[in-house]
């Protein structure tokens, strides 16, 4: 039986949730979601990949999330939908605990006079509110976050703990902020002089984020130099993702893990860059809609393609990496010798005629 307070539903419910069918008994209850490996009785697991259907048969899960070629492996009660993988986000929200916090002002917090504050937002110990503030309906503003001048936060945003906003933030609607993460520091930019000593460029824009963007823990969103830095609707950026001034992220764009693009760039709608991905070179790059960059790719120059882009070495043990290594210092002058020996061979063939 599911704790007081925990959510239970029926799998008829679910299904509905889902636009699914039910096959089994449709009011097994569940009360929680586990993996196909470790789910136990009243847990909701899924199978979205032929790779885990070794555990199928064994898993003690109530009921399964699956396709109808995978129905076959499967004599229990299921979930049968033609994506598992996006029936099984959408239900994980009917189980997400948010963090409780009280509507209204804590004691502890300190807002700008000029600020507005929805009544039905939610603010919470020692945050701080600039002056010429927006907070919209049902907003959540969790501990010690600070946001700066002018910035306006959404209808149901949410700002996780230690959250830090720099002046002029705009957050759209439903969109969440994660620990840690700081939006609309410098970006960085400075200009050396006769003495090579360098000079700030003042960043006197801001960041536009849109509506429904998830923005990962320590990550940082640079504020633009003169223009905005642009975040649009329903991007997804994991932590620790460094975005500089100027950027533009086109919208449902998925950033992974220690990403790091360099100002001014302009990334596509639909695009997918892998964990630590480096995007930067001589000029601006703009990478075009529906790309996807594998892990630790460095792209240097702009992509106007459509398609699945790779770079980088991949592993090998270390004696064999070395080797290799010390090739690939040899391979200018492997190219050079295989062109002289081209050319001497053209020529050959042409005097023997």
């Amino acid at each position: 039986m599911p704790a007081v307070g925990e959510p239970s539903f029926t799998l008829e419910e679910l299904a509905k949730h889902v636009g699914a069918h039910v096959t089994g008994n449709p009011q097994v209850a569940i009360s929680g979601l586990g993996s196909l490996e470790t789910a136990c009785s009243g847990q909701l697991s899924h199978l979205s990949s032929a790779v885990y259907r070794r555990y199928l048969a064994d898993t003690a899960a109530s009921a399964v999330i699956l396709d109808e070629k995978n129905l076959e492996h499967w004599q229990g009660n299921a979930i049968v939908t033609d994506n598992p993988y996006l029936a099984f986000a959408k239900i994980s929200q009917l189980f997400a605990q948010v963090p409780e916090l009280t509507p209204g002002l804590d004691p502890s917090s300190k807002v700008d006079e000029r600020a507005t504050v929805a009544s039905s937002a939610c603010v919470g110990p020692g945050v701080v509110i600039g002056a010429d503030c927006e907070i919209g309906v049902n907003a959540r503003i969790y501990a010690n976050v600070v946001i700066g001048a002018r910035c306006r936060i959404g209808a149901d945003a949410m700002l996780m703990p230690n959250v830090v906003f720099g002046a002029d933030v705009s957050l759209g609607a439903r969109s969440v902020v994660h620990s840690g993460a700081v939006i609309g520091s410098d970006g960085f930019g400075f200009a050396p002089d006769e003495e090579g000593h360098l000079q700030a460029i003042a960043q006197l824009g801001g960041v536009q984020i849109g509506q429904d963007v998830s923005i990962g823990a320590c990550t940082s969103i640079d504020r633009g130099a003169i223009e905005d830095t642009v975040i649009e609707d329903g991007v997804k950026i994991d932590n620790q993702v460094q975005i500089g001034h100027n950027c533009l992220v086109g919208a449902h764009s998925i950033l992974c893990g220690c990403v790091g693009i360099v100002g001014s760039t302009v990334i596509g709608r639909h695009c997918v860059l892998g964990g630590a991905v480096g995007v930067g070179g001589d000029g601006p790059i703009e990478i075009c809609d529906h790309v996807v960059i594998s892990g630790m790719t460095h792209v240097s120059a702009s992509i106007t393609e459509p398609g699945a882009y790779s770079g980088g070495v991949l592993h090998n043990t270390s004696r064999q990496w070395k080797r290799n290594a010390l090739r690939f210092q040899k391979l200018d002058e492997l190219n050079r010798r295989v062109a002289r020996l081209e050319k001497a061979l053209v020529m050959r063939e042409g005097a023997g005629k």
